[in-house]
């Protein structure tokens, strides 16, 4: 059951100064069928005094953010020409959708746990924007005043416009604005559209994208993840924790704490499964590109500047060979990365629409780095950071007042939820 949550006043914040009229074409990398949906990021905060003045201060705040950011005020469409499946964006100052609600159901607290079911929090984002193309606006914000005292602000981002790095970009000038904490050189920060820079170019060599393979579904995959009640689950890695596991994983020299934590989240994960020994297995995550490509993107570059890292092994070898080795799968899956294979990831998504499959794949999607726990809009710092819902895809979530810990919030079969818990916190794995 969702929370009930009602909504007391819907607003179209149009750009707070004249803007561009313009249509602006999304890049390859933008266009692609996998990222046809909304990133939803949901930010909870201590109880306030002052709702009215935040409240407006908020829409006030966004207004003057959509002058830079006008794009996220216009409407992502396909290219009328055909294009080959690109997309665009007709910008003329439509406007984002501010909505503001409450709720007697909800408070603070509730958040320190994860959700009973996977859309529990589902009306802390009302839009739920199901096609992208369809004329929805691109940025959607909803304050939820709690039981309480304390405010959710969730945040909708068609994921076509932007990735992590670029929308949390976009809120943090937000945050600042709605505070009134700019300085002279935030005012002058560039915000860079430059879609041009990620399109097709000349490829030397054609390289092996084993995100985009097929794998064989042996054993129903895809249908048990459809079927079957998909549970919630919230872990905190702290700091000594973290330590442990690169311990752990160390025979094969130093790891970084990403590469250790998603390894073992894959291997428990797996391992809750109870799949077939010779199911192939893939872990899927975003790699930054924007030092990684020559020349390097310019900073202010907020479209998707990211290329999807494929780990891939058999349970059989997942599960046997330990940490070490799964934590060597993420790690050759970085390096594979470089200029000539992400031009050549433009080439396949553009020329053949390659998709990444769902079968034996765990997407995983690092949001620990993003600063979303230092978003302040005058609410103070977040208490929670999170996602609207709690799904099949594994979020690596920032811990407030803990810099160095990691949340895990994945969704997994009820059948396998108890097997996953007592994996992934187990100190011998």
């Amino acid at each position: 059951m969702g929370s009930l949550v009602n909504v007391k006043e819907a607003t179209v914040i149009t750009p707070s100064d004249q803007t561009p009229s313009c249509v602006l074409s999304l890049s390859a990398l933008d266009s692609q069928l996998f990222l046809r949906f909304t990133i939803e990021y949901l930010l909870v905060y201590s109880p306030v005094s002052d709702t009215v003045s935040l409240s407006d201060r908020l829409k006030s705040a966004l207004a003057r953010a959509l002058v830079p950011y006008f794009p996220f005020s216009g409407r992502v469409r396909e290219r009328p020409d055909g294009g080959g499946g690109g997309l665009e964006v007709n910008c003329r100052g439509q406007g984002a959708l501010f909505l503001e609600a409450v709720t007697n159901h909800l408070t603070c607290l509730d958040f320190q746990k994860p959700p009973r079911h996977v859309t529990s929090w589902r009306k802390l984002l009302s839009l739920n924007v199901i096609d992208v193309l369809a004329g929805a606006p691109p940025l959607v914000v909803q304050l939820t005043w709690l039981r309480d005292g304390g405010a959710a602000l969730a945040v909708g981002v068609n994921h076509c416009v932007s990735d992590g790095i670029g929308s949390a970009e976009f809120l943090t000038l937000f945050a600042e604005l709605s505070r009134d904490s700019l300085s002279q050189s935030d005012v002058k920060r560039k915000h860079l559209w430059d879609r041009h820079l990620l399109n097709p170019s000349p490829v030397r060599d054609s390289l092996n994208h084993p995100e985009f393979n097929r794998v064989p579904d042996l054993c129903g995959f895809v249908n048990r993840f459809n079927a079957e009640r998909l549970v919630p689950t919230s872990i905190v890695f702290e700091k000594q924790r973290l330590t442990e596991l690169k311990k752990l994983a160390s025979q094969l020299g130093e790891s970084t704490s990403f590469e250790v934590l998603s390894a073992h989240v894959w291997r428990s994960w797996a391992r809750s499964l109870n799949l077939p020994s010779n199911q192939s297995l893939k872990l899927l995550f975003s790699i930054n590109i924007r030092d990684r490509v020559k020349p390097s993107l310019p900073t202010g570059f907020y479209g998707n500047a990211f290329v999807v890292g494929c780990a891939q092994t058999t349970v059989k070898d997942l599960t046997e060979k330990g940490l070490s080795h799964a934590t060597m799968l993420v790690k050759q899956a970085k390096e594979r990365v470089g200029d000539d294979y992400v031009r050549s990831v433009v080439e396949a998504v553009s020329k053949a629409k390659a998709c990444p499959d769902s079968v034996g794949v765990l997407i995983l999607s690092q949001w620990s780095r993003l600063g979303l726990e230092r978003l302040d809009f005058g609410f103070g710092k977040p208490v929670h950071v999170g996602s609207v819902c709690c799904d099949r895809y594994c979020l690596l979530l920032p811990v407030p007042e803990q810099s160095d810990a990691v949340k895990v919030m994945v969704a997994v079969p009820s059948s396998a939820v108890d097997s996953y818990q007592n994996l992934v916190m187990s100190p011998n794995v």
